[in-house]
């Protein structure tokens, strides 16, 4: 059985662990702090910034059709199965078209992935993200829209919706666009203005802002763009 290292309980304290001491909190530091060696990620020495650069990288060799593929084979399986490092955590549109692994050229244990319609941050997603940062060593998060996304044209339009759907439409935040969906340009702006707002809903938490105070974490917007391929920084 693994063992459970110690841990600093002033730092669980300053970035927000509420859930100090719990057998929950005990069995993730166990399993992710002291998890197979050949699992952990190349990453531990470089900045957030040098990590961004490098899942940018990724998405350069997908555009241009040149993928690497690294680390999805059955060999790279066996090296994460015991634990995982990633290096980079991202907020994405559920969109089927918007695969993260495939588009930024990553493998297994390489990215930890929120997928929800619109992108949006909710408390459940803001505290897997925490978890991808805070326990596992994610460095960079990145919050990514995409072009012609269902979930923004449908908080441009506004009108009621079946089942839960709504409850997802209404954590969009288009900013000051007026225009309904008909109008591509204003979906464009739309999806930005609602990318920045995720963005600041996740600095609000403690854990996250933390982190980014530390120089250990950097969060980023970026739109895709379904045609090109190209993710593209805000």
């Amino acid at each position: 059985m693994a063992k459970i290292p110690t841990i600093d309980r002033r730092q669980l304290i300053q970035y927000g662990g509420a859930f100090l001491g719990t057998s929950l909190m005990a069995t993730i530091l166990g399993n992710q702090m002291a998890g197979n060696p050949a699992a952990q990620a190349q990453s531990a020495n470089q900045t957030p910034q040098q990590l961004l650069t490098e899942l940018m990288e990724g998405n350069g060799r997908f555009a241009a059709q040149k993928r690497v593929k690294a680390n999805q084979d059955l060999y790279r399986l066996a090296e994460v199965a015991q634990g995982q490092n990633p290096f980079a955590a991202i907020l994405s549109c559920a969109d089927s078209r918007v695969p993260p692994e495939i588009i930024f050229d990553q493998g297994l244990g390489d990215l930890f992935i929120c997928r929800i319609a619109g992108n949006v941050a909710t408390p459940q997603e803001v505290g897997s993200l925490e978890f991808g940062t805070l326990v596992l060593g994610a460095k960079v998060l990145m919050v990514l829209g995409h072009q012609g996304c269902g979930a923004v044209k449908a908080a441009m339009d506004g009108g009621d919706l079946p089942g839960q759907i709504g409850s997802v439409i209404k954590k969009i935040d288009i900013g000051s666009v007026t225009d309904d969906s008909s109008n591509a340009a204003s979906v464009v702006m739309a999806t930005k203005a609602n990318i920045e707002h995720q963005m600041a809903v996740l600095k609000q938490s403690p854990v996250l802002s933390q982190l980014i105070a530390d120089e250990r974490l950097l969060i980023m917007g970026a739109y895709y763009n379904l045609e090109s391929g190209i993710v593209t920084l805000l």
